[in-house]
């Protein structure tokens, strides 16, 4: 199943971690390196400022910073996708418009959203996308997450992606990914540019079966997805299945044990970043999680664990 419009973005576009010191401070030079690491192990493309980049831990400056640090230094090498969530709409059209004016090549957004239990219904939330599209002239990547809570039925992603200009790539992290795409795709047609496979790709082969153009992964091992991603796209979906049963028990790793540390404690280990902590009060990778993780990685001998040595 698949669009007959050709996607300006696609493939595999991981989450670039936020690297910290030991001191809980942003650590640029680490940064960079993660940066440089991701585009020579074969990400087409960065998402910056995502959950898995601990966005919730960090500060309203030190958004501006990574961002304006990161595309710079990118500089146009691959497309980067800007995080610009918040439950307000004019908050997020301001993030949206600096990112923009920044370089970026499309912005993620989650419905709005706050806590366990404060949410809006569907015409507050179409209205919202509806003033975001006004506002900016890039694409916007629609990220249904369960973090936010908000039920998005692939009717009513269909609706806004027909209605709503800039709203044309969908991340699809919830249970049943897959069908969940599947219906989307039939339901908006060539409207949905980039149905897209998230949550680490613990389902990328189902959710390509059933149309997914892109996948936006973990930071940590890009060369790993491209050649699942790349089999596929290539019409070889026996050798794309091969290579994701042979990248499985990482991908697993990562989705059920180690979460966005998983990344980090890679890159850390391959001496790409000097710390892998994560930003107070998040709890470090316990000792036998990461040993665990660096066992499954090594017998795989992904970029992440020789692109510095």
């Amino acid at each position: 199943m698949s669009n007959s419009i050709q996607p300006r973005y696609r493939g595999v576009f991981p989450v670039v971690p936020t690297t910290f010191d030991e001191q809980g401070g942003l650590d640029l030079a680490s940064q960079k390196r993660s940066v440089d690491f991701m585009i020579d192990a074969g990400s087409n493309g960065l998402c910056i400022l995502a959950n898995f980049s601990e966005q919730f831990l960090l500060g309203d400056d030190e958004r501006e910073v990574l961002t304006r640090s990161m595309l710079e230094h990118v500089g146009g090498r691959v497309p980067v996708i800007v995080t610009t969530t918040h439950f307000s709409t004019e908050i997020c059209i301001a993030r949206s418009r600096r990112a923009q004016a920044q370089g970026a090549a499309m912005v993620m957004v989650m419905p709005p959203y706050h806590g366990a239990t404060l949410r809006v219904g569907e015409p507050q939330i179409e209205a919202f996308f509806q003033r975001l599209s006004d506002a900016i002239d890039i694409p916007i990547m629609i990220q249904d997450a369960p973090v936010a809570g908000t039920p998005l039925s692939p009717a009513f992603l269909a609706k806004m992606a027909k209605e709503i200009a800039q709203v044309a790539y969908f991340k699809i992290e919830t249970a049943g990914a897959a069908n969940k795409l599947r219906e989307l795709i039939r339901l908006g047609g060539d409207a949905i540019e980039g149905p897209w496979d998230g949550e680490e790709a613990i389902t990328l082969l189902p959710d390509l079966d059933a149309g997914a153009t892109g996948a936006m992964t973990g930071g940590g091992y890009p060369d790993g997805i491209r050649q699942i991603m790349d089999a596929y796209a290539a019409g070889r979906r026996e050798d794309a299945a091969a290579a994701y049963q042979r990248w499985l028990p990482l991908i697993n790793y990562e989705n059920r044990q180690a979460g966005f540390l998983a990344a980090k404690a890679l890159m850390h280990e391959g001496g790409i970043i000097a710390c892998a902590a994560p930003r107070h009060p998040w709890p470090d990778l316990h000792p036998a999680t990461r040993a665990g993780l660096m066992d499954t990685a090594r017998l795989l001998d992904p970029l992440v664990l020789r692109w510095a040595r």
